[in-house]
Protein backbone atom coordinates (compact mmCIF):
# COMPACT_ATOMS: atom_id res chain seq x y z
CA UNK A 1 0.00 0.00 0.00
CA UNK A 2 1.24 3.21 -1.11
CA UNK A 3 2.63 5.89 2.01
CA UNK A 4 -0.29 7.78 3.74
CA UNK A 5 -0.73 11.36 2.86
CA UNK A 6 -2.62 14.00 4.94
CA UNK A 7 -3.57 16.40 2.25
CA UNK A 8 -4.64 20.09 3.54
CA UNK A 9 -6.66 22.09 1.20
CA UNK A 10 -7.50 25.90 1.10
CA UNK A 11 -11.01 26.71 0.24
CA UNK A 12 -10.86 30.10 -1.59
CA UNK A 13 -10.15 30.26 -5.12
CA UNK A 14 -9.14 26.46 -4.49
CA UNK A 15 -12.21 24.26 -3.64
CA UNK A 16 -14.66 27.84 -4.28
CA UNK A 17 -15.28 31.13 -5.37
CA UNK A 18 -17.40 33.28 -3.72
CA UNK A 19 -15.34 36.33 -4.96
CA UNK A 20 -16.93 39.78 -3.80
CA UNK A 21 -18.93 38.58 -1.02
CA UNK A 22 -16.06 38.77 2.12
CA UNK A 23 -15.86 42.82 1.42
CA UNK A 24 -19.83 42.75 2.46
CA UNK A 25 -19.73 40.58 5.32
CA UNK A 26 -16.33 42.48 6.77
CA UNK A 27 -18.13 45.95 6.14
CA UNK A 28 -21.46 44.53 7.96
CA UNK A 29 -19.05 43.02 10.94
CA UNK A 30 -17.51 46.22 11.07
CA UNK A 31 -20.50 47.88 11.74
CA UNK A 32 -21.95 45.69 13.72
CA UNK A 33 -19.51 45.27 16.33
CA UNK A 34 -17.60 49.21 16.05
CA UNK A 35 -20.23 51.61 14.73
CA UNK A 36 -17.50 52.44 12.09
CA UNK A 37 -18.47 52.83 8.29
CA UNK A 38 -16.53 50.17 6.49
CA UNK A 39 -14.25 52.47 3.78
CA UNK A 40 -11.16 50.70 3.22
CA UNK A 41 -9.95 47.05 3.25
CA UNK A 42 -6.97 44.99 3.13
CA UNK A 43 -5.42 42.35 0.56
CA UNK A 44 -7.25 39.04 1.53
CA UNK A 45 -5.66 36.85 -0.56
CA UNK A 46 -3.88 33.67 0.87
CA UNK A 47 -4.18 35.26 4.54
CA UNK A 48 -5.61 34.80 8.10
CA UNK A 49 -8.84 35.57 9.50
CA UNK A 50 -6.78 37.00 12.40
CA UNK A 51 -4.36 39.06 9.97
CA UNK A 52 -7.04 40.72 8.13
CA UNK A 53 -9.29 41.59 10.70
CA UNK A 54 -6.50 43.44 13.02
CA UNK A 55 -5.54 45.35 10.05
CA UNK A 56 -9.54 46.22 8.80
CA UNK A 57 -9.60 47.45 12.61
CA UNK A 58 -6.24 49.40 12.30
CA UNK A 59 -7.19 50.92 8.71
CA UNK A 60 -10.08 52.46 10.87
CA UNK A 61 -8.44 53.76 13.40
CA UNK A 62 -9.65 51.12 16.02
CA UNK A 63 -7.12 49.38 18.27
CA UNK A 64 -7.02 45.17 17.02
CA UNK A 65 -7.54 44.02 20.71
CA UNK A 66 -8.23 40.83 21.85
CA UNK A 67 -11.95 41.34 22.50
CA UNK A 68 -12.95 43.89 19.44
CA UNK A 69 -11.49 40.77 17.41
CA UNK A 70 -13.49 38.40 19.26
CA UNK A 71 -16.72 40.81 18.56
CA UNK A 72 -15.62 41.46 15.52
CA UNK A 73 -16.02 37.59 13.92
CA UNK A 74 -18.96 36.97 16.09
CA UNK A 75 -20.41 39.89 13.84
CA UNK A 76 -18.48 38.21 10.91
CA UNK A 77 -20.18 34.36 11.28
CA UNK A 78 -23.52 36.18 11.96
CA UNK A 79 -23.36 38.15 8.82
CA UNK A 80 -22.53 34.90 6.84
CA UNK A 81 -24.64 32.99 8.66
CA UNK A 82 -27.64 35.20 7.73
CA UNK A 83 -26.34 34.43 4.01
CA UNK A 84 -26.42 30.96 4.35
CA UNK A 85 -29.77 30.24 1.81
CA UNK A 86 -28.21 32.30 -0.56
CA UNK A 87 -24.55 31.02 -0.83
CA UNK A 88 -24.94 28.12 -3.37
CA UNK A 89 -26.47 30.82 -5.78
CA UNK A 90 -23.65 33.20 -5.36
CA UNK A 91 -20.63 31.39 -4.82
CA UNK A 92 -19.54 27.97 -6.92
CA UNK A 93 -17.43 25.11 -6.61
CA UNK A 94 -14.75 24.99 -8.72
CA UNK A 95 -14.14 22.44 -11.86
CA UNK A 96 -12.95 19.05 -10.15
CA UNK A 97 -13.20 19.71 -6.87
CA UNK A 98 -16.17 17.46 -5.66
CA UNK A 99 -14.85 14.55 -7.78
CA UNK A 100 -11.25 15.14 -6.43
CA UNK A 101 -12.59 15.58 -2.76
CA UNK A 102 -14.48 12.60 -3.51
CA UNK A 103 -12.46 10.47 -5.41
CA UNK A 104 -9.22 10.70 -2.52
CA UNK A 105 -11.92 10.41 0.30
CA UNK A 106 -11.80 6.69 -1.19
CA UNK A 107 -8.38 6.09 -1.06
CA UNK A 108 -6.47 4.54 1.14
CA UNK A 109 -4.23 5.62 3.56
CA UNK A 110 -5.30 9.65 2.98
CA UNK A 111 -7.04 12.02 5.36
CA UNK A 112 -8.13 15.53 3.83
CA UNK A 113 -9.16 18.44 5.94
CA UNK A 114 -8.13 22.00 5.65
CA UNK A 115 -5.04 24.92 5.89
CA UNK A 116 -7.41 28.05 5.43
CA UNK A 117 -7.42 31.73 6.01
CA UNK A 118 -11.27 31.05 7.10
CA UNK A 119 -12.57 30.44 10.61
CA UNK A 120 -13.62 27.58 11.46
CA UNK A 121 -17.49 28.01 11.29
CA UNK A 122 -17.37 29.79 8.14
CA UNK A 123 -15.23 27.34 6.83
CA UNK A 124 -18.10 24.98 7.01
CA UNK A 125 -20.64 27.24 5.79
CA UNK A 126 -18.69 27.96 2.33
CA UNK A 127 -17.96 24.37 2.07
CA UNK A 128 -21.65 22.94 2.74
CA UNK A 129 -23.25 25.22 0.95
CA UNK A 130 -21.91 24.16 -2.69
CA UNK A 131 -21.69 20.15 -1.14
CA UNK A 132 -18.06 20.00 -0.43
CA UNK A 133 -17.67 19.18 3.27
CA UNK A 134 -18.67 15.48 3.09
CA UNK A 135 -14.84 14.00 2.49
CA UNK A 136 -13.13 16.63 4.79
CA UNK A 137 -11.94 16.25 8.40
CA UNK A 138 -12.67 19.69 9.64
CA UNK A 139 -12.24 19.32 13.10
CA UNK A 140 -8.76 18.55 12.05
CA UNK A 141 -7.77 21.45 10.26
CA UNK A 142 -5.49 24.83 10.56
CA UNK A 143 -7.86 27.70 10.71
CA UNK A 144 -7.34 31.37 10.56
CA UNK A 145 -8.17 32.15 14.16
CA UNK A 146 -5.32 30.37 15.16
CA UNK A 147 -2.21 33.16 14.42
CA UNK A 148 -1.86 36.15 11.70
CA UNK A 149 0.91 33.62 10.05
CA UNK A 150 -0.24 31.09 8.03
CA UNK A 151 2.75 29.20 8.19
CA UNK A 152 1.62 28.66 12.10
CA UNK A 153 -1.34 26.74 10.85
CA UNK A 154 0.62 23.94 9.15
CA UNK A 155 1.64 21.99 12.87
CA UNK A 156 -1.58 22.64 14.21
CA UNK A 157 -2.98 20.72 11.99
CA UNK A 158 -0.78 18.38 11.55
CA UNK A 159 -0.74 17.52 15.26
CA UNK A 160 -4.42 17.49 15.60
CA UNK A 161 -4.79 14.68 12.45
CA UNK A 162 -1.84 13.01 14.08
CA UNK A 163 -3.88 12.96 17.55
CA UNK A 164 -7.42 11.89 15.77
CA UNK A 165 -5.79 8.97 13.77
CA UNK A 166 -3.09 7.92 15.78
CA UNK A 167 -0.51 7.87 12.35
CA UNK A 168 2.67 10.09 12.40
CA UNK A 169 2.32 11.97 9.21
CA UNK A 170 5.66 12.82 8.43
CA UNK A 171 6.45 16.09 6.69
CA UNK A 172 7.12 14.46 3.44
CA UNK A 173 3.72 12.74 3.57
CA UNK A 174 2.08 16.18 4.15
CA UNK A 175 0.19 17.89 0.78
CA UNK A 176 -0.64 21.32 0.91
CA UNK A 177 -2.87 22.63 -2.28
CA UNK A 178 -3.90 26.74 -2.15
CA UNK A 179 -3.71 29.25 -5.04
CA UNK A 180 -1.41 32.09 -3.36
CA UNK A 181 2.19 32.18 -2.85
CA UNK A 182 0.97 32.08 0.67
CA UNK A 183 0.13 28.86 0.81
CA UNK A 184 2.96 27.59 -1.04
CA UNK A 185 5.39 29.46 1.59
CA UNK A 186 3.54 27.91 4.81
CA UNK A 187 3.83 24.33 3.17
CA UNK A 188 7.77 25.43 2.33
CA UNK A 189 8.58 26.73 5.77
CA UNK A 190 6.72 23.05 7.07
CA UNK A 191 8.64 21.02 4.72
CA UNK A 192 5.63 19.70 3.14
CA UNK A 193 4.75 18.99 -0.12
CA UNK A 194 3.31 22.21 -1.36
CA UNK A 195 1.12 22.11 -4.76
CA UNK A 196 -0.43 25.49 -6.49
CA UNK A 197 -3.38 25.57 -8.17
CA UNK A 198 -3.86 28.45 -10.29
CA UNK A 199 -7.46 29.29 -10.27
CA UNK A 200 -7.04 32.39 -7.90
CA UNK A 201 -5.26 35.67 -9.40
CA UNK A 202 -2.07 33.96 -9.48
CA UNK A 203 -0.65 32.50 -12.54
CA UNK A 204 1.28 28.70 -13.10
CA UNK A 205 4.02 30.65 -13.69
CA UNK A 206 3.76 33.01 -10.30
CA UNK A 207 2.75 29.76 -8.35
CA UNK A 208 5.96 27.92 -9.60
CA UNK A 209 8.40 30.73 -8.81
CA UNK A 210 7.09 31.05 -5.22
CA UNK A 211 8.20 27.74 -5.14
CA UNK A 212 5.59 24.98 -5.78
CA UNK A 213 6.95 21.49 -6.19
CA UNK A 214 3.82 21.29 -8.91
CA UNK A 215 1.33 23.45 -10.05
CA UNK A 216 -1.90 22.61 -11.68
CA UNK A 217 -3.78 24.83 -14.09
CA UNK A 218 -7.16 23.63 -11.84
CA UNK A 219 -8.53 20.81 -10.78
CA UNK A 220 -10.51 19.66 -13.62
CA UNK A 221 -7.92 16.51 -14.67
CA UNK A 222 -9.11 14.33 -11.77
CA UNK A 223 -5.64 11.98 -12.97
CA UNK A 224 -3.37 15.13 -12.79
CA UNK A 225 -4.48 16.03 -9.50
CA UNK A 226 -4.00 12.28 -8.25
CA UNK A 227 -0.95 11.65 -9.43
CA UNK A 228 0.50 15.35 -7.30
CA UNK A 229 -1.24 14.25 -4.63
CA UNK A 230 -0.25 10.64 -3.85
CA UNK A 231 3.26 11.35 -5.63
CA UNK A 232 2.75 9.19 -8.56
CA UNK A 233 5.13 9.09 -11.36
Amino acid sequence: MRAHRLVLWDIDHTLVDYTGLGVGWYGSALAAATGAQFRTHPDFGGRTERAITADVLTLHGIEPDEETIQRMWRELIAAVERARETLPEEGRALDGAAAVLADLAKTDGVVQSLVTGNLPEISLHKLAALGLDEHLDLEIGGYGSLSPHRADLVPHAVKAAEAKHGKEFPAESVVILGDTPNDIDAALDYGAVAIGVATGRFSVGQLTEAGAHQVLPDLADLSAVRAAVLGLP
